[in-house]
């Protein structure tokens, strides 16, 4: 058995007691003496299990992981751990505030804006009828619709969705599409915002195109705040329901998004969704931890100096660009895209005959470089970089890397 003082000579040489020791400007025996808690070294569990980290310099790609919560969200997913509480209860009661924020009826946590389709357009289809909803996805000899109307500038995988239901999609492209192709067996009339451009129909027409027909109308903004005023735009606009991803902008819960829309949509939503298991939502289960991490990560976006915040990103950028754009050949464009993913980025390209380098090879070289960066992919001569999921600071590492992988090069 160790003795007192061999014991506290072998703690002092510990390098976290140490830290502590040295923070405190006390002798490790005083410490000790005071009772002062040792506390076990944080494992570098990425690190144990061989797995890359990265300066995310790329965007809220899920690959990626999507975004970094905030200190508060990650506060209020450990305080959730710590106490039981009832599912549906803590749903209902967040749902209302929920649905305050963003001007809509009826708002409830879902496991991402995926399951969100899902939920919402098998609430319309099945009403609270319990039948109706064990009955999904076989909609045949039911009584139920079976059919979604959605433009083909719009089509895109995650209507995957909607089928889910047991649905079939019916493509158009104009009005008078729309007008033929409405029957007693249309459902819901989907829309895609990040891709309103490439349809012929827009938001407010295609409401109003719904309400005529007394047809529900949704939306899918999953990527598309910022601008924080599109979480009640569309709501305020008359869709049915709206879903959107809370582990982008938002710094959710990765695994969480919001469906928001008219209440009885939401309540026949909810009949689809855990603690109840009779349903094609079971599986779509999102527990205390994330419902409560998504509202203090809505509550904080919505409350943020969206200004300041910007005018952040703005300078990142500015530095990443003033860096590289000094080198021989080098081009840079700052965009906006207006829809989707609506922060400034920096598109770096360059004249391949003065560059010898492809883009591929840049991203190849950051990515295996050290520390490891995740830039945009782009041309044969050009990649992309965005600053708004980095860390402050590493917009000058990322500035000075890129620097020196293009100077190689020319």
């Amino acid at each position: 058995m160790l003795s007192r003082r061999k014991l506290i000579k072998r703690l002092s040489s510990v390098p976290l007691l140490g830290g502590l020791v040295g923070s405190f400007s006390l002798p490790a025996e005083a410490a000790l003496s005071k009772g002062a808690a040792v506390a076990a070294p944080r494992r570098d569990l990425f690190k144990e299990f061989g797995v890359r980290t990265f300066i995310n310099a790329a965007g809220t790609l899920t690959y990626m992981t999507g975004s970094l919560m905030h200190d508060e969200v990650l506060e209020a997913i450990n305080y959730a751990s710590k106490e039981f509480c009832l599912l549906d209860e803590l749903q209902d009661k967040v749902g209302e505030k929920i649905a305050k924020m963003v001007h809509s009826e009826a708002a409830v946590v879902t496991s991402g804006a995926f399951s969100g389709m899902t939920l919402g357009l098998a609430g319309i289809l099945t009403g609270t009828d319990q039948k109706k909803v064990e009955a999904l996805p076989h909609l045949e000899g039911t009584g139920m619709k079976s059919e979604v109307i959605c433009q083909k500038g719009h089509d895109i995988v995650y209507n995957h969705a909607l089928t889910n239901t047991g649905c079939k999609m019916v493509m158009v492209e104009t009005v008078e599409d729309v007008e033929k192709a409405i029957n007693e067996k249309t459902a819901l009339m989907h829309f895609l915002h990040i891709q309103s451009d490439k349809g012929k129909i827009m938001h407010e027409e295609w409401v109003a195109l719904g309400k005529k027909h007394n047809i529900p109308t949704s939306i899918d903004i999953a990527a598309d705040v910022p601008p924080t005023e599109n979480l009640w735009k569309f709501n305020d606009m008359g869709f049915s329901f709206v879903v959107v991803s809370g582990g982008k902008a938002m710094r959710g819960p990765q695994s969480a998004g919001l469906l928001m829309g008219k209440k009885d949509i939401i309540a026949a939503a909810r009949m689809h969704m855990p603690p109840r298991g009779f349903n094609i939502g079971r599986g779509m289960k999102v527990n205390k931890e994330e419902i409560l991490g998504m509202y203090v990560a809505l509550e904080k976006f919505i409350s943020q100096d969206y200004t300041k915040l910007w005018k952040s990103w703005e300078d990142g950028v500015a530095h990443v660009e003033n860096t590289v754009k000094t080198i021989n050949g080098i081009k840079t464009e700052v965009r906006v895209n207006p829809l989707g993913n609506h922060t400034p980025s920096l598109r770096i390209s360059w004249d391949p005959a003065l560059v010898k380098v492809t883009g591929k090879q840049v991203q190849e070289a950051l990515r295996n470089g050290d520390p490891s960066i995740e830039v945009g992919g782009g041309g044969p001569s050009s990649i992309g970089v965005t600053v708004w999921m980095m860390k402050p600071g590493q917009e000058k590492i990322v500035a000075k890397r890129i620097k020196e992988e293009l100077s190689k090069a020319v």
